[in-house]
């Protein structure tokens, strides 16, 4: 059962409101933050190592370095990695203002510990 972090490398006052840039980086085996959604902002993933893999819609997609994968608003989404190395996602949200939520995902996170990764990305 491995542990998620964040770092934020852009946010909305640096970006005129417009998008949030955050690194993050899924120990081997960690399950993301669960399938969920943005009613009203898009979101990029972009892979810079490790094997991840995301959920967009219905469908699961395990990626490699390099890969990248758009995820529209209102669709719903997930992230973990099931392999065996670290994963790093750098991520994009389009419309920005998520990373003013950070300080209660992080409290969510610590309250509710990260368990294995789904079987269904593996």
């Amino acid at each position: 059962m491995g542990r998620i972090g964040a770092t934020f490398k852009a946010d909305a006052a640096e970006t005129g409101g417009r998008s949030s840039v955050s690194e993050w980086r899924l120990e081997p085996d960690c399950a993301g933050p669960g399938a969920h959604r943005h009613e009203a902002e898009d979101e990029v993933f972009y892979v810079l190592a490790g094997q991840p893999s995301v959920l967009v819609g219905d469908t699961w997609h395990r990626l490699k370095p390099g890969a990248c994968v758009y995820v529209p608003a209102g669709v719903m989404h997930d992230f973990c990695n099931p392999g065996a190395e670290a994963a790093v996602l750098l991520n994009v949200f389009i419309g920005a203002g998520f990373e003013k939520d950070m300080p209660m995902v992080s409290a969510w996170f610590a309250e509710n510990p990260v368990g294995a990764a789904p079987e269904a990305a593996g």
